[in-house]
């Protein structure tokens, strides 16, 4: 679908795996995690039971790395019958504080882009996770100097992003949201009267995948570094 951008004055970005690389971590914790727990059960099984206690967990821990440790200590409770040692679970910790500490690895193109953006439209971070994880990245990012407003959302339903651009007093209309998940990024903002990008990261976490979107007024990218040809004069 063709962007509209004679209307267009504010620009939304993801923050993970738009901006920066975060799933990859993820797996390749999850990863670890499955050899720690092998002595109780498969990989596949381990993976099985830490993704079904993680979507147990989302409504009381939310999004981010925090949660997705307690998720790992959980299972290991429940997959080892209790007998998890103190060790293993100092191991699953280490585990989650490595991933928290792990230095921001900003996407390829993405300072050039907001370079080339930044004169012409608002841009704004809306992003879901930890707070505190999230301004952290951003920081060390080195690229909060280009957005007018970061957000870090519970969750990002359309009423979600409805409710936020009200606040800022932005109309949908005026509005383009760019992502890597079509489950958060973008189907969202189509119901909501906005524009959406879609650009695919190469990892994608389970919980944000859709087989067939029934609506396809978006847009694709294969790289961000394309943006500013699309949307500048």
């Amino acid at each position: 679908m063709e962007i509209k951008t004679e209307a267009l004055k504010v620009i939304g970005f993801d923050a993970d795996d738009t901006l920066w690389v975060n799933e990859t971590y993820f797996r390749d914790t999850e990863a670890k995690f499955a050899n720690l727990m092998s002595k109780y059960e498969t990989p596949n099984a381990v993976d099985q039971e830490l993704f079904k206690k993680e979507m147990q967990n989302l409504p009381v821990y939310g999004y981010g790395i925090k949660g997705f440790m307690l998720s790992m200590i959980e299972s290991a409770i429940e997959l080892s019958n209790g007998q998890v040692s103190t060790k293993d679970v100092q191991a699953i910790l280490a585990m989650g504080k490595k991933m928290i500490l792990h230095p921001v690895e900003v996407l390829e193109g993405v300072r050039e882009v907001l370079e080339a953006l930044s004169p012409h439209y608002r841009l704004i971070v809306l992003t879901k996770g930890d707070l505190l994880d999230q301004e952290r990245k951003l920081e060390k990012s080195g690229l909060s100097s280009f957005f007018h407003h970061v957000e870090v959302l519970s969750d990002k339903q359309a009423d979600n992003y409805a409710q936020l651009l009200q606040h800022l007093q932005i109309n949908p209309a005026h509005f383009l949201m760019v992502g890597n998940s079509l489950k958060s990024d973008v189907l969202p903002l189509l119901e909501i009267g906005a524009q959406a990008i879609h650009v695919p990261f190469h990892t994608t976490w389970q919980h944000e995948e859709v087989s067939s979107p029934s609506n396809t007024n978006y847009t694709t990218l294969n790289h961000i570094g394309l943006l500013p040809s699309l949307l500048l004069p």
